[in-house]
């Protein structure tokens, strides 16, 4: 089984991944967390001094480096599905489901991290992050759409994320 999240930054993708593997019994994977291990610096170090197509480069090489035989739960950065066609190879590797929120939830949710999210930092300051966001999820929502499932804010418990992910592996 490989269930793949995917959805905008701060959509609980890591914390839901870390509950959803520990109640699968399979290994959890983040792609941020594997990359900023694996280059030695945070997102935004990375985006400050290699820039954003030099991330986006090591997001496909992580894609590319996955075990395809292997069950796990993959957290995905919010915008790895977005760039390199990779949201067509995260549907063939498993089950995708899109975690959405409304923008105005996600301004909650991003507000508490600043200073860790490179796209949004400087705009949390100056008070259009809703704008920033909404403006963001038109381009982004389409490609996020393309996931096998789409789970509303409401419906994010692990125990109804499991229940998504049997069913599809039952087809």
């Amino acid at each position: 089984m490989r269930v793949i999240l995917i959805g905008y930054m701060g959509s609980g993708k890591s914390s839901l991944g870390r509950r959803l593997a520990k109640a699968l019994e399979i290994p959890f994977l983040d792609s941020d967390a594997a990359i900023t291990r694996q280059q030695g610096k945070s997102t935004s170090e990375i985006f400050e001094t290699d820039g954003e197509h030099f991330f986006r480069t090591l997001e496909k090489d992580f894609i590319a480096s996955l075990d395809k035989s292997g069950s796990f739960v993959l957290a995905t950065g919010g915008g790895l599905p977005c760039f390199n066609n990779l949201m067509d190879e995260l549907n063939a590797l498993g089950t995708t489901i899109y975690l959405k929120h409304t923008p105005q939830n996600l301004v909650r949710r991003l507000t508490v991290a600043k200073g860790k999210r490179p796209l949004i930092d400087k705009h949390i300051s100056s008070g259009n992050l809703l704008e920033f966001i909404e403006d963001h999820l038109k381009g982004r929502e389409k490609i996020y759409k393309k996931a096998n499932f789409i789970a509303p804010s409401w419906m994010l418990k692990p125990h109804q994320i499991i229940e998504i992910a049997n069913l599809t592996q039952k087809k």
